[in-house]
Order: structure tokens, then C-alpha cells, then sequence
């Protein structure tokens, strides 16, 4: 199996109030040690984090900002969202690195923090945190999360607006400003992009299927149904669950969740053919909930250890 490393971004996980940066590489399985670990600001209550290549510093958002600090702690840059929110929860701001860490994606949900009536994204210079672009959107949402496109240089950011369903966009940085389109479904969750970003992995709202979508046109390459897996006499009220992704190019996992006739939750972990979406069978991920995984695209995966750091691990 090739090593995608190259192309892959550093991991990022908080781990007793610290942003930790991790860079799989190799074929060792086992508990990962951090390459670089950065303090945030005093006070400030981080919501999601991205580290580039370099390792140089780190990116974070807060619920009213947008930080980006150097490994010895030093503050380089903040950019507050203005104007300040009116409303306290309800609301996640996501931060996310281009490809090639050349641009800072941020996702506003002003709508639910009381800044206006729609949410904002924009695209921020790395280096000094400056405005390269911002668009307005039409969602109210809860919270978002940002698929970086190796090949194209595009990013695509899923909108969660609770009952009313997932919103995905797909932006590219021109010289014109932030130019924004919004891709045609509001039913389906994206929960993975191939290696290579040429499909993406989605579950339906209702979580009765898993469908392969190419991209960028968004057309339909193959679905998994829920009763494509079997069902147990003793299991109920089964769901295809917003986690996985890609094993390898060929290879999906998915998780399916669920109750026993005694209430007893339970999730198992599938391998799928990327291909022509063929169960391949159950598959152990040694996490302990349905959320706690990650696909790397290679053939190996994360899970969180005891100590907070993340555990990788490879299949066969």
C-alpha cells in the first residue's frame, strides 16, 4: 500500500488544553507522539484547530475569532468576528487549511450567534490572518466542517442546520474574490473524500444509505442500503451512522448503529468496495464509540488512546 503522507494533513488533537500536531508516517501502528504542541491564548475556548506542513504554527477558532500563534506561544495574528455574537450556544465556528496550507478557511455561523441573518464564510492569508475573500451564504447553521481538495485547489464545507438537513458548498480564491457554488443536494452528509478528491462519501440525512458521489459534478457512482448489510434478529431500529470514510482508494468503511430488543446501543464497522459498493465484511476498529475514527486513506486509521493522543492502526 502506497503512503499517502505527502499529500495528507497534519493530524490535529487537543489534549489537555494544548493544540497537539501528528504526522503519521511509516507503516508503525501504536500510539502517536505529537511533532509540535502549541498553547492558545489564555481564555480562549478553542472550537477547532489546523497546523500546516511546516509545523511552524497554529490556527485555531474560538466562538468570536480566528488565532494563529507560533510554537512558543507568541499570539502572530487575531481576527475578531465582528460584529460580536448576541447568542452564547448553538453555534460552532470551523477553521480548515487549503492543500497546500496557502489560504485559512473560515466558516462563520453568524445566523445562529445573532450577527445577522445568514452565515459567512471567508478565506484569510495565513501569514497575517488579511481578508482574501468572503461570501455570503444561505444557511442558518449549527456548525460546519471543511473537505480540502488535493487535485483542484477547491474546498468543500458542510453545513449542519439540524432538522433541516446539511448544506455543502464548494469554493475556490480567484482573483475576483471567493467564488461559491452550491452543490446540488441538501440531503446527504459528507463524511469522507477519496485520496485522490475526485469522490465523495456521503450518508443520507435520514441514515438509510451511504452514497458515492463524484466530484465536482456531484453525480451518483454507487449507494450502499441499509439492507445491503443483513440484519440480526435481535438488532432494531439500524442506521448507517455520519462516520468513516476511506480505508484505502478501494476500500470504504462504514458504521452502522443501532439497539438490541433490551435498548443495549451497539455499532459495528464495515469494509466496503469503493467500487461497486460490495460488503466486504465486519471489521474491527478498536474505537470505542461509532465517532472515534479516522480513516487516513492509506490503509490505516485513528483512534483516541487513554492518554488523549491518537492511536494508529492498520488493517490485516
Amino acid at each position: 500500500m502506497t503512503d499517502l503522507q505527502p499529500h495528507r494533513p497534519v493530524v490535529t488533537r487537543a489534549v489537555d488544553g494544548a493544540i497537539c500536531a501528528y504526522r503519521p508516517s511509516g507503516r508503525t501502528p501504536g500510539e502517536l507522539a505529537p511533532v509540535a504542541v502549541f498553547r492558545p491564548a489564555d481564555g480562549d475556548a478553542v472550537v477547532s484547530r489546523a497546523v500546516p506542513a511546516d509545523l511552524a504554527r497554529a490556527y485555531y477558532a474560538t466562538p468570536d475569532a480566528v488565532v494563529c500563534v507560533a510554537a512558543d506561544g507568541e499570539q502572530l495574528w487575531r481576527a475578531p468576528f465582528r460584529p460580536e455574537k448576541t447568542e452564547e450556544w448553538g453555534h460552532t465556528a470551523n477553521c480548515a487549511l487549503s492543500a497546500d496550507d496557502r489560504q485559512l478557511w473560515v466558516y462563520r455561523p453568524d445566523a445562529m450567534a445573532g450577527r445577522g441573518d445568514t452565515d459567512r464564510w471567508e478565506v484569510l492569508d495565513p501569514a497575517t490572518g488579511a481578508l482574501l475573500g468572503r461570501a455570503d451564504l444561505e444557511t442558518v447553521g449549527h456548525g460546519g466542517e471543511h473537505w480540502a481538495d488535493p487535485t483542484s485547489g477547491t474546498v468543500l464545507l458542510d453545513i449542519g442546520e439540524g432538522q433541516d438537513g446539511t448544506t455543502v458548498y464548494r469554493g475556490r480564491l480567484t482573483a475576483a474574490g471567493l467564488d461559491v457554488e452550491r452543490l446540488p443536494w441538501d440531503d446527504r452528509c459528507p463524511i469522507g473524500l477519496s485520496p485522490d478528491g475526485r469522490r465523495l462519501l456521503t450518508v443520507d440525512h435520514t441514515q438509510e444509505d451511504a452514497t458515492v458521489l463524484d466530484l465536482p459534478g456531484g453525480e451518483l457512482r454507487l449507494t450502499v442500503a441499509l439492507g445491503d448489510f443483513g440484519a440480526a434478529p435481535e438488532e432494531h431500529e439500524a442506521m448507517v451512522e455520519w462516520s468513516g470514510g476511506y480505508l484505502d482508494p478501494d476500500t470504504l468503511l462504514l458504521v452502522l448503529t443501532g439497539e438490541t430488543e433490551d435498548e443495549q446501543e451497539w455499532f459495528q464497522a464495515y469494509r466496503v468496495d469503493a467500487h461497486d459498493g460490495r460488503i466486504l465484511g465486519e471489521f474491527s476498529t478498536h474505537a470505542a464509540n461509532p465517532y472515534d475514527l479516522q480513516p487516513l486513506g492509506d490503509g490505516s486509521w485513528l483512534t483516541t488512546g487513554a492518554s488523549g493522543h491518537p492511536v494508529r492502526w492498520f488493517a490485516g
